[in-house]
């Protein structure tokens, strides 16, 4: 759906949606991991290394981004490897750095 396409004025539960997610979508930690998992899925462990951080902080916020949809998990043995659901959010990023390029 484009921005055109968006009702407007936006219902409340529309804007609350989005406030919610957007919330959600703007903590830098979660940033940083769904950019671990841009390319492909990866084991707790490995993303807490990549971000000198600890596995129940990433787990934490990987707790987050499965209840909204965001993050799939797929348990393996004794491990668990998560993985981006949804594109759209790489393609919001994506514009956004277009849109600060062009303005600069």
């Amino acid at each position: 759906m484009s921005a055109q396409e968006l009702p407007h004025p936006l219902p409340n539960e529309l804007a609350q949606f989005l406030s919610a997610r957007l919330s959600l979508l703007g903590d830098e930690t979660r940033i940083r991991i769904l950019d671990q998992l841009r390319h492909g899925e990866r084991n707790v462990q490995a993303i807490a290394d990549e971000l000198l951080t600890t596995q129940q902080n990433v787990s934490g916020h990987l707790r987050l981004l499965r209840a909204a949809g965001v993050v799939a998990r797929r348990p393996a043995g004794r491990e668990a490897y998560s993985a981006a659901l949804n594109e759209t959010v790489f393609e919001v990023w994506g514009r956004l750095v277009e849109g600060e390029r062009r303005r600069m």
